[in-house]
């Protein structure tokens, strides 16, 4: 197996090197993540740690399939900004970074692009980078949350109600991957304010809203992150992988097919969106 095969660091490789796994059409993964509070207990590091760490196992179980980029640590995160060391983007501005990325290496001539994002409020922004980039060149750019593939498991093993921010699931993944960092005697528990409709926290099956996290809680942890641990932490982290390791292969799959213009009269192809 040649270094392109074997290497799945995107930049690790060397340009002669990127054209041969340009021509073994890997697929490429790009981490989106954090840099904000995250309770007492976590650091600030979290989301874009996990996320990150994810998608390199995923490489070292099938690193013939994928290139992993460098993370991007950074998201729309203003409701975090009165806890100190929260670093906020607009979403203006992600969306155009993150779109920087995936056309340049569309243009490379990789055929499928997957972001894979670890931190909640970037959802929306990474479903607009993968539309985006898709409509705006010649491959296809899909979206997903790390988290998703993670939840039948954890529905196993949780013992705590709500799953939001420096929670259970979160905080047993850290343990489970640098325990070292986490400061568990400091680790307490979190609620949102709750209406019938509405959560302070975008937690409400009915009404999407982020207050500034400033105006309901001193803590900065939504859910309860004293029941975490290690173990858990293992189990979860290993169902995240597995799914990823099964939609690499879905996605290397997909077919890029022709378009068709359903079009009877002359469209004006000189607009440009």
């Amino acid at each position: 197996m040649g270094k392109a095969e074997s290497e799945y660091r995107y930049n690790r490789l060397t340009w002669p090197e990127m054209n041969e796994a340009i021509s073994l059409q890997k697929l490429v993964l790009l981490p989106t993540g954090s840099t904000e509070q995250h309770g007492r207990h976590l650091p600030l590091d979290t989301d874009v740690f996990l996320s990150e760490a994810v998608c390199l196992e995923v490489g070292r179980r099938v690193p013939d399939k994928v290139l992993v980029l460098p993370p991007i640590a950074y998201g729309l995160n203003l409701h975090h900004i009165d806890f100190p060391g929260t670093v906020h983007i607009e979403p203006e501005i992600f969306i155009a970074f993150c779109l920087n990325i995936t056309k340049s290496v569309a243009y490379h001539g990789f055929e499928k692009i997957l972001l894979v994002n670890g931190h909640g409020s970037n959802g929306p922004l990474i479903d607009l980078v993968a539309r985006k980039t898709t409509l705006q060149t010649s491959s296809l750019c899909f979206a997903c949350g790390y988290a998703s593939f993670l939840w039948d498991k954890f529905a196993e093993i949780r013992e705590s109600a709500v799953a939001a921010h420096a929670d259970e699931f979160e905080t047993s993944l850290y343990l489970h991957l640098a325990p070292d960092r986490v400061q568990m005697d400091k680790a307490e528990k979190g609620d949102d304010r709750m209406g019938t409709y509405v959560s302070s926290d975008s937690t409400s099956r009915f009404v999407r809203f982020n207050d500034y996290w400033g105006r309901w809680s001193q803590l900065g942890v939504h859910g309860d992150p004293t029941v975490a641990s290690a173990e858990k932490g293992e189990i979860i982290f290993a169902a995240a992988v597995e799914g990823l390791v099964d939609l690499v292969d879905e996605l290397r799959e997909w077919p890029i097919a022709e378009r068709a213009d359903m079009h009877e009269q002359p469209v004006q192809n000189d607009i440009r969106w």
